[in-house]
């Protein structure tokens, strides 16, 4: 599987930093380079692309801007040297957000983010067959709203993979989306059945249906890795011990 993907960028040194990097990844093919997102926006009326990579501060429309005006959004990786910008790029379910002077390492991880969320989707494609019914319990029975982007929005607990938290912001990683809110991680929690959900660091609660695995100080759950804080480790281990064979 390839993806087609786009570059946008007003700093030339910056985007040359992209060609050599995106010339690296066997699944990347870079269709374009662009120095504006109004010249983006022509590039896009011509070709859609799976993947953006796409600057914040820039003159006469902001990356913001620009992808708020496109019906159909390809994934999304910011890059920016402004950190400030991460909320206003994570409400509009950018992928990841590269804070510049970028590292491969981190540019790395963030590619393979978007091939391994294109791989699910591929995967997840409908097949005509009728669903299974699946008896109900407390895992697929809760639900909790939370506003957000001026709506209260239903979420179901089956659904949330983890949730970080931004300062005075809530980032709610689900299945299918992330969503944003201003709430503190305390309140959140509050409302968590504790059956189903732990916090394992000051930054992080995490779905105990959706560990895949863990390893020394961190928890893998899908292509995430989440830190255990000293302060929460104690707890979470009697947590693992209790489900060791």
């Amino acid at each position: 599987m390839h993806l087609t993907c786009l570059a946008v960028d007003d700093e030339p040194l910056a985007l040359d930093i992209m060609r050599s990097y995106i010339s690296k990844i066997p699944f990347l093919q870079l269709i374009n380079t662009c120095s504006s997102a109004l010249e983006a926006m022509s590039v896009l009326r011509r070709q859609p692309i799976d993947l953006l990579f796409l600057d914040i501060e820039m003159p006469e429309l902001t990356g913001v801007q620009f992808l708020q005006s496109l019906y159909s959004k390809p994934a999304v990786i910011f890059t920016t040297a402004y950190p400030q910008y991460a909320v206003d790029g994570f409400s509009l379910d950018a992928v990841d957000y590269l804070l510049k002077p970028i590292p491969f390492d981190r540019f790395l991880k963030a590619v393979n983010k978007v091939y391994e969320r294109s791989h699910q989707q591929q995967q997840a494609l409908p097949l005509a067959t009728a669903p299974t019914p699946t008896a109900p319990s407390s895992e697929t029975e809760g639900f909790i709203f939370v506003k957000a982007n001026y709506k209260t929005l239903r979420i179901n607990l089956r659904d949330i993979l983890f949730i970080e938290g931004l300062k005075d912001y809530v980032i709610l990683h689900t299945i299918s989306r992330k969503i944003i809110s201003l709430l503190p991680m305390g309140k959140i929690m509050e409302k968590l059945p504790e059956q189903d959900f732990a916090r394992v660091h000051r930054s992080y609660i995490v779905s105990l249906h959706h560990i895949d695995s863990i390893e020394k100080s961190r928890i893998k759950l899908r292509e995430q890795e989440i830190p255990i804080g000293e302060s929460f480790r104690e707890s979470f281990m009697r947590w693992v011990e209790s489900k060791n064979l």
